[in-house]
């Protein structure tokens, strides 16, 4: 009840509903009408998709600076970049995982349209649950602001062509718990062959995907909270970054090897963020500095970043460095 409260102290039922109608409106027109056949995105129809949800989630800012005031339009800005941002490691993983299910290029927005909907209900409850569990102990701002910075020291300190997640061992567990046949396809999550019903790859490079973002998850959701204590900010932003996803990876996906200092540039992200969530109350308390002040450092913070990792990358390609 305390949390059904907290959601509804933000934003009433009436925007929730209203939200959560465009959001399934969306996603309806996205698959039904406009991917019903499987086809390769073009680079121009990529480039429309993202522009289109980069244009919806700055309108939506314009309604939360409008309707809830400057300081939360500014935790949503804030909180959607930083999601946004993080995301380009998800697309990353992405392209292993398709790589490693030989995920047909036609196919894969199929795929990554049944992991957005599956990423946006684990996202949801993760959100509701870590506000929860914040609302009633406090001290946890201080765990998750400590595996921030763990996280990004981490990422830092990773070595370069260091072997990522072993998707082939997933595989080969699900295979053996599951009715399976490898050459189902990735077009429907089960066949029916010989009389039997048996899952297809479609569902063990969903279920990949499914555990890859929840480990983002864990990296992404604390680093949001030390935005916006604002469930309704926290949320809705994370959606919005969200379904932005797959029109990203098929534009960027590409060329992602040409910004290698990107990730180190998320890892600084993480540690500064951790900083901030560790300190905050500090600042706050004893400096007196406002909450606004330190909205828009984390924002400047996360543009400059973002900024000097991409000059770096185009600067210094990685074939010429040594």
């Amino acid at each position: 009840m305390d949390i059904l409260f907290s959601l509804t102290q933000y934003a009433s039922p009436t925007v929730w509903i209203v939200f959560h109608l465009f959001l399934f409106g969306m996603l309806a027109l996205d698959l039904g009408i406009f991917n019903r056949t499987a086809h390769v995105p073009t680079f121009k129809e990529a480039l429309g998709w993202s522009v289109l949800w980069v244009a919806l989630s700055l309108l939506f800012n314009l309604f939360v600076w409008k309707n809830y005031g400057g300081d939360y339009g500014l935790e949503f800005l804030t909180a959607y970049l930083l999601e946004k941002s993080l995301s380009i490691d998800n697309i990353f993983v992405f392209a292993l995982i398709f790589t490693a299910f030989n995920v047909h290029m036609r196919d894969r927005h199929r795929v990554l349209f049944w992991g957005v909907v599956g990423a946006l209900i684990m996202r949801a409850a993760m959100i509701i649950g870590g506000m929860s569990l914040l609302n009633r102990f406090h001290w946890l701002l201080y765990v998750f602001g400590g595996f921030l910075i763990f996280t990004g020291v981490k990422m830092l300190l990773k070595k370069e062509g260091e072997k990522g997640p072993n998707f082939e061992k997933i595989s080969q567990w699900l295979s053996q718990v599951l009715p399976y046949d490898p050459e189902g396809g990735h077009k429907n999550f089960t066949v029916l062959k010989d009389g039997k019903r048996f899952f297809t790859p479609l569902l063990l490079v969903i279920a990949t995907i499914e555990f890859c973002d929840l480990v983002f998850a864990i990296d992404s959701i604390p680093a949001v909270l030390a935005i916006s204590k604002n469930p309704f900010v926290v949320y809705t932003s994370n959606i919005f970054a969200l379904l932005g996803l797959r029109a990203l990876y098929f534009l960027i996906a590409d060329s992602m090897a040409r910004f290698h200092f990107l990730g180190r540039g998320l890892a600084i992200i993480l540690v500064w963020i951790g900083i901030k969530m560790l300190s905050a109350d500090f600042i706050k308390g004893t400096l007196g500095v406002s909450n606004k002040v330190l909205t828009l450092t984390s924002l400047g913070m996360i543009i400059g970043v973002l900024v000097l990792s991409i000059l770096l990358s185009l600067r210094k390609p990685l074939s010429s460095k040594s």
